[in-house]
C-alpha cells in the first residue's frame, strides 16, 4: 500500500511577515522546525537496528540559515528567519523520526550512537532551498537526498538512490514558503522510507 508521510510544520516565536522575504530585519529572527508525525507501523519488522547517519551537506546548506537560489543563480538567505537547528541534523532528526514510525527496524537510531547498529544509511542533502524564478513571486522548495544504505555486518551496500522532491510556496510569505518546505521534505522523507523497505526486502527475519 502506497503511504505518504505528512510533515507537520511548526513555528516559534511566530508573528508572520509582510514586504519582501529576503528584505534585511532587525529584529530576532522567527526560528521554524518541521515535525515529523507519528506514523502508523506498517508491519514487517525486521530484527536489526538502523543507525542513521548526520547528513553531508555543502557548507552553503550545513546551516541555521533558510537558503534560497535566487535568479540568475545567485545564493542568498531569508532575512530574519532561522531554523531551529541545522538543515542536516533537522533531516537527520527527521528521518529517524520517519523510520521509528513506519516499524521497520526493530530499533533507529542517530548515527554515530552508543547503541550498536546493524545497518547504516549514509545521507547526502544535495538541495534544501527556496527557489525563486523571479524577484517577489512565491518560490518553489526543492529538497534532494542521496542515501546509501550499509550492511555494517558484511560491509555490503543493499541499495543506494535519490530522493527529489519539490512544493510550490501559495505565497511569498514566512509561513508559506515553511509550509512548502514541510511538504517537500515530507515527500522526500516518503521516499527514503520506501526504496529503504525495498532495499531490505531480501534480509531474513
Amino acid at each position: 500500500m502506497k503511504r505518504i508521510l505528512a510533515v507537520i510544520v511548526t513555528a516559534a516565536l511566530y508573528a508572520g511577515c509582510a514586504g519582501s522575504m529576503l528584505s534585511s530585519n532587525e529584529e530576532p529572527p522567527e526560528i521554524y522546525r518541521l515535525d515529523a508525525p507519528v506514523l502508523a507501523a506498517a508491519g514487517d519488522t525486521l530484527p536489526l537496528a538502523l543507525g542513521v547517519a548526520r547528513p553531508r551537506a555543502a557548507a552553503s546548506l550545513d546551516t541555521e540559515r533558510v537558503a534560497v537560489a535566487r535568479p540568475g543563480g545567485s545564493f542568498d538567505y531569508v532575512a530574519g528567519m532561522r531554523w531551529a537547528d541545522a538543515a542536516p541534523q533537522m533531516v537527520q532528526q527527521l528521518l529517524v523520526q520517519a523510520f521509528t514510525a513506519d516499524g521497520r527496524f526493530a530499533a533507529t537510531v542517530a548515527s554515530p550512537s552508543r547503541v550498536p547498529t546493524d545497518l547504516l544509511l549514509d545521507v547526502e542533502l544535495r538541495r534544501f532551498e527556496a527557489v525563486y524564478a523571479e524577484d517577489g513571486a512565491a518560490p518553489s522548495v526543492r529538497v534532494e537526498l542521496q542515501a546509501t544504505l550499509v550492511d555494517g555486518r558484511k560491509g555490503t551496500r543493499l541499495t543506494s538512490f535519490v530522493a527529489a522532491s519539490e512544493a510550490v510556496a501559495e505565497r511569498n510569505r514566512q509561513p508559506d514558503v515553511v509550509a512548502a518546505f514541510g511538504v517537500a521534505t515530507g515527500q522526500a522523507l516518503a521516499t527514503v522510507v520506501g526504496r529503504v523497505r525495498e532495499g531490505t526486502a531480501v534480509i531474513p527475519r
